[in-house]
């Protein structure tokens, strides 16, 4: 079935990484990051001008991590120090940043079909594209998402929640919150690089355009998700986000190839109609159910482990 292409379901895995940056600002942070759009392109031109200089392909991802991480530092920086609102502050780093990645690439677009990436293998082996690269980048997928659950429930972790759940509560714990902000925004955006390396090297070109509207696919891929599998716990939060993201590029691919007139031309009116259901999804009376649901499974179960926990305690004291 033409909804089922495993070429799609390749690229939503790898814009997976995007949204579970895009999830730590969002979600996490409670901070609205505009940087994406910049950072996804930065570690898209960092991969590949490494890689056509001869940078080993795993290092030259790692660089635009690395990247990527330090343009997460400078907006949490204008943020926190600087004092200005978030969104003009991801506004000005992102528009840093294509003046930057011009510099970084030397011009708009770098082809690398023709130079040894991360991917190669699965090309020349006629992988990629097939169920067999989608296990791999699953397999990739899920090690970074259960790395970030880990992360999160670390006491920094736990501080970051903190810090964007209740800034003011989280100072009074002992919290630094400028400096988990930035944390956050750094770990962010270096998701999102690697994102983009990835996905530079996946399509065989880095363009100093492709990371326009990200924000808005990951935003679509957050709410999505979470609109349909919920947002607490983390994990599940975590998971939705990577649900969304493959599913907001199934349907997406699924429109296109559908016979009804579309063509590439009318990517961005599919991706705006894409959004708009994601906003709408969680006020329809189904998935408002289903959130209250979740919501009451959650309280039972809270009520049965404090019922257990005092139940144990009674019979230490005995």
């Amino acid at each position: 079935m033409w909804f089922f292409q495993p070429a799609a379901f390749d690229i939503g895995l790898i814009y997976g990484l995007m949204a579970l940056g895009v999830y730590m600002t969002f979600r996490i942070l409670n901070f609205a990051d505009l940087t994406v759009d910049g950072s996804f392109v930065t570690g898209a031109a960092i991969a590949a001008s490494g890689i056509l200089t001869g940078v080993p392909p795993l290092l030259a991802t790692f660089f635009g991590f690395l990247t990527g991480c330090v343009a997460g530092v400078l907006t949490g920086l204008l943020n926190t120090k600087g004092k200005i609102d978030p969104l003009l502050a991801g506004i000005l780093t992102q528009i840093a940043l294509y003046s930057i990645n011009l510099r970084i690439m030397g011009k708009a677009n770098l082809a690398l079909l023709r130079s040894d990436t991360l991917l190669s293998g699965m090309r020349d082996a006629g992988l990629l594209g097939t169920w067999g690269s989608v296990a791999v980048f699953g397999v990739l997928v899920a090690a970074v998402a259960a790395a970030l659950v880990w992360f999160l429930g670390t006491n920094v972790g736990l501080g970051m929640q903190a810090a964007g759940n209740n800034p003011t509560m989280a100072r009074a714990q002992g919290v630094h919150t400028n400096w988990m902000i930035i944390l956050g925004l750094s770990l962010s955006n270096g998701l999102v690089a690697i994102s983009g390396a990835l996905m530079a090297q996946y399509q065989g070109f880095a363009d100093i355009s492709m990371g326009i509207g990200t924000i808005v696919i990951g935003l679509a891929s957050v709410i999505l998700g979470q609109a349909i599998l919920g947002q607490k716990p983390v994990w599940r939060g975590i998971l939705a986000a990577l649900f969304g993201s493959v599913l907001y590029r199934a349907v997406l691919q699924a429109a296109m190839e559908a016979k009804i007139g579309l063509n590439p031309s009318d990517m961005k009116i599919i991706s705006a109609v894409l959004v708009i259901a994601a906003l709408l999804l969680p006020k329809l009376p189904f998935f408002q159910a289903m959130a209250r649901a979740r919501h009451e499974r959650e309280i039972a179960k809270q009520v049965l482990d404090a019922d257990i926990a005092a139940a144990r305690n009674v019979t230490d004291v005995d």
